[in-house]
């Protein structure tokens, strides 16, 4: 359920939302999960966020750039630099809000493997509800690889079979084929209606997508892959009072660790747990 100012939220309570917003609303209604805001304008955010995700995969989905491992990505030169371990990082001198628009824009000449995929639609959609100014001095230092994020997006994994629009879920195939490690599972944004979308797949159902990852398992392999409990979420409500209250300064914040690994595709928590080993 929805509560604003510890309030019951009534979805009559918004005017002039679209159908992806009164989906989310809905999906959060029926949920036993509380979802508790100061005020409507913070709901609001959250829904204008979700939707821009929804809308950053949709457009991924129909771009050019395609899914690959680590040691086979490209990008654009312009604007990025290439690093060894197949990393992007943001090239001096370039605004952060161009480079995240010209992946989109320029789709052909990237490839890159599906957590990053997941990262590059969420800057892309902080990018579209803030604006240039504000993203553009939140994040100024801008390097895609796997899982690893700018602080400030505020990254959080939640366990739970009830998932919302906007989401990002991780499907996991226990018997992957080795030889072909970027079938270990696919992160995939929650597009409601039954679809997710994943790099690489596509816009799939549920089904369709394990039956994709069980044409990639091992010999005489036993388990099916399945949809996990792990949700990734973006810090919404950090995010919003940074949007609200127009904190146009400039941001100096310590640099996060780049945990380094070859696994293609691995979920969010197990980037977590690798960098907790570090």
């Amino acid at each position: 359920m929805i509560q604003i100012a510890g309030k019951p939220f009534l979805q009559s309570d918004m005017w002039h939302i679209g159908n992806d917003e009164k989906m989310i609303i809905h999906m959060m209604n029926e949920s036993s999960v509380v979802y508790s805001y100061q005020s409507r304008d913070e709901l609001a955010f959250e829904l204008k966020l979700r939707k821009n995700i929804m809308l950053g995969a949709r457009a991924m989905n129909q771009s050019k750039a395609r899914f690959a491992v680590f040691e086979d990505s490209r990008c654009n030169p312009q604007y990025w630099h290439l690093t060894p371990v197949g990393g992007f990082q943001l090239r001096q001198g370039v605004e952060p809000s161009e480079a995240i628009r010209d992946i989109y824009r320029n789709s052909s000449l990237y490839a890159f493997e599906c957590a990053g995929a997941m990262l590059i639609i969420y800057y892309h959609a902080v990018l579209n509800v803030i604006g240039e100014l504000s993203f553009n001095k939140l994040f100024p230092d801008i390097y895609i690889y796997s899982w690893h994020s700018d602080t400030d997006l505020g990254l959080t994994n939640y366990y739970s079979e009830k998932f919302i629009p906007g989401d990002v879920v991780y499907f996991i195939n226990p018997d992957f084929d080795p030889r072909a490690s970027y079938s270990r599972g696919e992160n995939a944004v929650v597009l409601g209606n039954g679809l997710y979308f994943g790099h690489g797949p596509g816009i799939l159902t549920e089904r369709k997508m394990i039956r994709k990852l069980n044409s990639r398992r091992k010999p005489r392999a036993k388990q099916s892959a399945y949809l996990t409990n792990l949700i990734i979420r973006p810090s919404f409500k950090d995010l919003a009072k940074y949007a609200l209250q127009s904190r146009y300064h400039s941001v100096r914040k310590p640099q996060s660790v780049i945990m380094q690994h070859n696994e293609s595709s691995i979920p969010f928590d197990r980037y977590r747990y690798m960098l907790s080993r570090f």
